[in-house]
């Protein structure tokens, strides 16, 4: 599943920021169901990595190492927090990697994509 980022409305996947206290896998899950209103069964180790730069404010551009999570979505619910503020869609990860402008994760959905072959 791909969703649109807020801003520039790039398609990109679910993620968000660490949070003290609690799990990265747990901060995954929670983060899907926020942007994109999945449920499911979430994997407790990451699948993969990958680096991408965000520009933040101010012009600085930081680089962000990104940890994904498998999500065995059981659902996606009607109505979600970012329901009216992001579009998803759901493709292959061989389509998915077609529609996404972050290089490390192209390489990484062009990976997954040859895993499903």
């Amino acid at each position: 599943m791909l969703i649109t980022s807020r801003e520039t409305r790039r398609w990109i996947i679910p993620k968000g920021w660490a949070e003290n206290g609690i799990e990265p896998h747990v901060v995954a899950a929670k983060e899907a169901y926020e942007e994109a209103g999945v449920v499911g069964k979430i994997g407790t180790e990451p699948i993969a990595t990958y680096r991408y730069q965000k520009l933040l404010p101010k012009g600085r551009a930081c680089s962000f190492k990104v940890q994904v999570f498998s999500l065995a979505v059981t659902r996606q619910l009607d109505n979600w927090p970012e329901r009216n503020q992001r579009d998803t869609c759901w493709l292959t990860p061989a389509e998915a990697a077609m529609q996404v402008e972050e290089g490390g994760l192209v390489r990484l959905l062009l990976t997954l994509a040859g895993k499903s072959e």
